[in-house]
């Protein structure tokens, strides 16, 4: 067994600068910024506008900070993994693209599909292809443009969904700094609470399917939120238990931001106090796979090396998963 270990090196995000906030939602759709405050804790969200741009250039956008910040050249990366359930087109993937665009030459690359966990999903899969020896330059990549299967005339999902990147580098570990541990999981039966109904080989597009609004995210917010907290929660907790992690030596829980009440109430579960939690929600909104590197993203400067740390995600399948890991440099 390979005594190298995989650890982020570097973090790079992007956001479109064109913003929807809940004052100009409200016009939209019967709704108004208190509502969505207390139930969601959403402000503003970032839509991606440019004519002809689409996942895979935001993607390229976080991708190209990263690389300016860590110093590495485009041809430097062995591998690159993007989650997305929101890729350019059906086929290609969008790791591809990315590759393609930002001029990654010596890379290979593929997509991964959990929807929310999906960033979670990929650093795993990233960590192990460092760990093994063969890689030593991965980038993880969680970039969704909710905004294209968002339905604007739906009251109870239009409210929640952004647009953004983020993007990671993994390389070997100098020192103790490192990916710790993960916990994965998977339920299969919640398909029927969050899911696309159309599109796909079960139900191909049609006249019929784009009449009907087939094309959106359909959620039963209830239902997915009671077994977000229970799930997001269980993993987190366990995490901390089998790592004789405590609450007190937890220096930042990075959780999904979907909704502020599913990440309190995680908070609450695994006994931490607020200011551990990062949050931006109020003003990404859900940027499904994107949220958990673009926390990273946003609070880097304040991150310091051997920092606790604790991503935790909750998604569509249902998905959901948590990982904790040491973080391995200072911020200049």
């Amino acid at each position: 067994m390979s005594d190298i270990k995989a650890a982020i090196t570097g973090v790079g995000g992007y956001v479109p600068s064109d913003i929807l906030d809940n004052d100009e939602l409200s016009r939209m759709v019967d709704t108004s910024d208190e509502w969505i405050m207390q139930r969601i804790g959403i402000k503003e969200r970032r839509i991606l506008k440019e004519k002809g741009k689409a996942t895979s250039d935001m993607a390229v956008m976080a991708l190209n900070e990263l690389l300016e910040k860590t110093n590495t050249s485009p041809g430097e990366i062995d591998f690159l993994i993007c989650a997305s359930i929101t890729g350019d087109m059906p086929f290609p993937s969008t790791a591809n693209l990315i590759c393609y665009k930002a001029g990654l030459v010596n890379a290979f690359s593929y997509d991964i599909n959990a929807a929310c966990s999906g960033f979670i999903y990929a650093l795993e899969t990233g960590r192990r292809f460092v760990e093994s020896g063969a890689y030593k330059k991965v980038v993880v990549v969680g970039a969704d443009m909710m905004s294209a299967i968002t339905d604007y005339t739906d009251r109870t999902t239009c409210p929640l969904f952004g647009d953004g990147a983020g993007a990671v580098l993994l390389e070997p570990a100098k020192g103790d700094d490192f990916i710790i541990d993960s916990i994965l999981q998977v339920d299969g039966s919640g398909y029927k609470h969050l899911h696309c109904k159309a599109g796909g080989s079960l139900k191909p597009c049609s006249h019929e399917t784009v009449d009907e609004r087939e094309h959106f995210v359909y959620q039963e917010g209830q239902a997915v939120f009671k077994v977000a907290v229970s799930k997001m929660a269980d993993v987190s907790v366990e995490i901390m238990k089998r790592n004789h992690l405590k609450p007190e030596e937890l220096t930042w829980l990075v959780p999904h931001q979907a909704n502020m009440r599913i990440i309190e109430a995680t908070a609450r579960r695994m006994g931490i106090k607020p200011e551990q939690v990062m949050i931006n929600i109020e003003r990404y909104g859900n940027t499904t796979a994107a949220t958990i590197p673009l926390c990273l993203w946003d609070y880097e400067k304040r991150l310091n090396k051997g920092d606790n740390l604790i991503l935790t995600s909750f998604g569509a399948g249902f998905t959901w998963g948590t990982i904790y890991l040491k973080w391995a440099y200072n911020s200049i």
